[in-house]
């Protein structure tokens, strides 16, 4: 039996793939679509039965990030595992197929007063794409990543082994955590088909409080104020453009009463003005043609914004910790290999997409201090290396 006999026989959507879904130029042979766990189990068996490489499609708002895979066989589209599996309303928990658009769930939430705290993500993100790129918006500051809001994870091993790990409650703490392992792999140790997340009742009210300064000293002073006050923000950004100033945005949340004071206070802190709408640009990545996700302290914030690489980029940076550079189309690559340099003096940097002619120029992922550690987990989960083959930092 050929490749796609086996394919078909495992999977009711599957056909061959057409020549623009290639994965950053990498041509697939096939597409598959499962639409339940039991399709998916039985694609990827069938996929390793025939040594092919499999990478996940999801809503396809991240898959340009990282590296070229170093072959695609299969391109699994997850967008049929379309389910909201359970929402226990009561427990503050909900479990979603992969292929379940956030803003579809997060509707879905919304009439029962709940959400799924992970803002900033494009429109079509999936919530299985979102777990496997560890993506956040500001909200993490006060909510936390996927790592932290994934409290149990149903995936499909290489082999086509169903795992499964966590569970239905925020305390079930049982078994091997999946979902801290998979938030942020890309798509290399297994294909995520359902995740339980922790959810948080939506605020009764929301404000914004922003500033634009001339200095970066003068942002970076706004933003400690807030941080060592008692604003309790639930996120604050500091974004800037070269020669634009320094903007400084604060989201409070909570009861409806108590706001209006609270925003009054921050404002008279900073100097600000009171908006109850997200301001323009709020969780947005910076626009360039190359992205870069940065990882610096509060207290290099002032290092970030006034750096040789600020000459260049476009900056968004979070209370967190967590931001991002965008560098214009054009920037050359000699310039970008400069930039990344100056940001991995500040703090972490990995380039998350750019042209063809910068990501071969560049040092994507940087240094990794647990690869070792990293290729022995992937060894154990894909011992053959045929999930998103070299997507991965040191090319796993």
């Amino acid at each position: 039996m050929d490749a796609l006999d086996a394919l078909a026989g495992a999977c009711a959507d599957v056909r061959p793939a057409a020549p623009e879904e290639g994965v950053l130029g990498v041509a697939p042979r096939f597409v598959a679509a499962p639409a339940t766990v039991e399709e998916a189990s039985a694609l990827l068996r069938a996929a390793a039965g025939h040594g092919l490489a499999v990478v996940a499609r999801g809503g396809e708002t991240r898959l340009d990030w990282g590296p070229p895979p170093a072959r695609c066989d299969l391109l699994v589209d997850t967008r049929r595992l379309d389910r909201i599996v359970e929402h226990a309303a009561g427990d503050l928990v909900v479990t979603a197929e992969a292929g379940v658009p956030l803003d579809v769930l997060n509707a879905a939430l919304a009439e029962h007063g709940q959400r799924l705290a992970l803002d900033g993500a494009p429109p079509g993100s999936t919530v299985g794409g979102t777990v496997a790129a560890g993506a956040a918006g500001p909200l993490r500051l006060l909510y936390g990543t996927p790592r932290d809001l994934v409290i149990g994870l149903t995936i499909v091993r290489a082999d086509g082994t169903v795992a499964r790990s966590g569970g239905k409650v925020v305390k079930n703490v049982a078994g091997y955590d999946l979902g801290r392992l998979f938030a942020g792999s890309f798509g290399t140790l297994g294909l995520i088909v359902s995740a339980t997340f922790r959810l948080h009742p939506l605020p009764a009210a929301r404000a914004f409080v922003s500033q634009t300064y001339g200095s970066a000293a003068e942002a970076y002073d706004a933003v400690h104020a807030v941080l060592h006050g008692q604003a309790a923000a639930a996120a604050i950004e500091c974004a800037t453009t070269p020669g634009a100033g320094y903007r400084v945005d604060v989201l409070l949340e909570g009861v409806a009463e108590a706001l209006p004071a609270r925003a009054d206070r921050v404002a008279s802190l900073i100097g600000g003005t009171v908006a109850a709408t997200a301001p323009d640009g709020w969780g947005a990545y910076p626009d360039g043609s190359t992205l870069v996700e940065t990882s610096v302290p509060p207290a290099s914030l002032k290092d970030l914004l006034t750096g040789p690489h600020a000459e260049t980029a476009a900056l968004t940076w979070s209370a967190s910790g967590h931001g991002w550079a965008g560098l214009p189309a054009g920037t050359a690559p000699e310039r970008v290999v400069d930039v990344l340099a100056a940001l991995r003096g500040v703090g972490g940097a990995v380039v998350r997409f750019a042209p063809e002619d910068v990501r071969a120029a560049v040092d994507v992922w940087g240094s990794v201090p647990a690869l070792a550690l990293m290729r022995r987990v992937k060894d154990q989960f894909d011992p053959e290396h045929r999930l998103s083959p070299g997507r991965f930092a040191g090319g796993i």
